[in-house]
């Protein structure tokens, strides 16, 4: 019945050849690692996060005098209610955390170099989509650090030089953080994921176009792919599922260590708590937007904190594959920039004051250092790959490789010889004839 089904579709719409391509046919390099899995793992939230976002949507109120207590409702009161919640919040939190991963993965094995830059691009707008999402998401509870974050985040607009209190009005609806705001930001709230999941189907796209990476960096051939289904969804299921026991241990035995504890307080105008922290994903630009003595400055260094990275297919100038895997220098700047950016979720964590500041505006100069260095080492590797050859797994690699196609066309030629000499042998039979 089913294949029936499926044949009567392929008939109008071309369903099989689709998934064969798109997916289960798709070849894919054999030397992928479990590094490969968390873009997967992301999608699955993301579909996670669609779902009981809609589910929370048919119970919530936008309203200022209702959002908390509608809350509260869905916790207490509907089927389920409070497992569709923590599912969202702490799926919320599960989405970045996979995001940051298979960025660092792009990042230390150079995944975002020469054909894949709009590949890389694509992810970045993904990433500014998912931080204006959640930014937007955090406002709904309508909790203590809720309200007062966007109050703070949305002030830092009426920086912008001549249009900036036009700006900030514009976000709000008003004057303050009220009603529209909420309003407004439950409606943005509930589009972008839409738009979210448009645009993962163009990463999608533009990756089955130029092809998967892999941990080499060089491209490989027939020889080295393999098709996506069977070996690949098997690989991303088990991955998934090591994810899942983790996702679940916090969403059943600890949904709130993501959550602020000042949230679950109703938001109260009247009463700035001590210390206002965004979520833990923001803490990293938080901390370089406060390193900044100068309000504007500190605007744009936290935009620049994100929008450079759309500068590493140019910044980095080397030849060598494979990333950080042959290259010592990058793979020293690589491990420094994640110790760095865990260093400044610490710092924007803390009170901004004594040696927290001092800490946090040296952490944010390596921040940028990295990238303003990147450059320079780059291109003296390269130079030296150059005068001394690539490490010698790389070149085994390549030398691997171009024998394979020599020996592919040495087949290609001996087979249109054959072709050829049939031809030639017929054409003499029947002259003979």
């Amino acid at each position: 019945m089913l294949k029936k089904a499926f044949s009567w579709v392929d008939e109008r719409f071309p369903l099989s050849e689709v998934i064969k391509h798109e997916l289960t046919e798709y070849p894919v390099p054999r030397n992928l690692n479990y590094m490969w899995n968390f873009g997967f793992m992301a999608l699955f939230i993301l579909i996670v996060q669609l779902v009981s976002g809609i589910f929370l949507a048919m119970h919530y109120k936008a309203d200022v005098t209702l959002a908390f207590d509608s809350i509260q409702h869905i916790m207490r009161d509907v089927n389920y209610g409070w497992l569709i919640r923590y599912l969202h919040s702490t799926g919320a939190s599960a989405f970045f955390a996979l995001i940051f991963i298979h960025m660092w993965r792009t990042l230390y094995y150079g995944s975002y170099r020469r054909p894949r830059e709009l590949l890389w691009w694509t992810g970045i707008v993904l990433l500014l989509l998912l931080m204006a999402t959640a930014f937007m998401g955090y406002l709904l509870p309508w909790g203590q650090m809720s309200y007062w974050g966007a109050q703070v985040i949305t002030s830092l607009f009426g920086t912008t030089p001549i249009y900036g209190e036009d700006i900030v009005r514009w976000l709000r609806g008003d004057f303050v953080v009220g009603d529209a705001t909420l309003t407004r930001f439950f409606a943005l709230h509930y589009l972008f994921p839409f738009i979210i999941a448009g645009a993962v189907v163009i990463h999608l796209v533009a990756l089955h176009w130029v092809k998967s990476s892999n941990p080499s960096g060089i491209t490989l051939h027939a020889k080295d792919n393999i098709p996506f289904h069977p070996y690949y969804t098997t690989k991303d299921l088990f991955g998934l599922g090591v994810f899942l026991i983790i996702f679940c241990a916090f969403v059943f035995f600890n949904p709130e260590f993501w959550i602020e504890a000042d949230n679950n307080i109703a938001a109260d105008p009247m009463q700035t708590p001590s210390h206002i922290v965004p979520e833990w994903y923001f803490l990293p630009f938080y901390a370089i937007l406060r390193s900044i003595p100068d309000a504007l400055g500190g605007v744009i260094a936290m935009f620049m904190s994100i929008l450079i990275f759309a500068a590493m297919p140019w910044l980095d100038r080397s030849k060598v594959p494979g990333g950080a895997l042959f290259r010592p220098g990058y793979r020293i700047m690589v491990y420094v920039f994640l110790v760095d950016v865990f260093v400044l979720a610490y710092i924007g964590a803390k009170p901004p004051e004594g040696s927290f500041v001092i800490i946090g505006q040296i952490a944010t100069f390596i921040y940028f250092g990295l990238f303003l260095l990147l450059p320079f080492v780059s291109a003296r590797e390269d130079r030296r790959s150059r005068i001394e050859g690539l490490p010698r797994e790389a070149e085994r690699l390549i030398r691997e490789e171009q024998e394979e196609l020599l020996r592919n066309e040495h087949y290609l030629r001996r087979d249109e010889d054959e072709v050829l000499l049939g031809q030639i042998r017929k054409r003499l039979d029947g002259e003979e004839q």
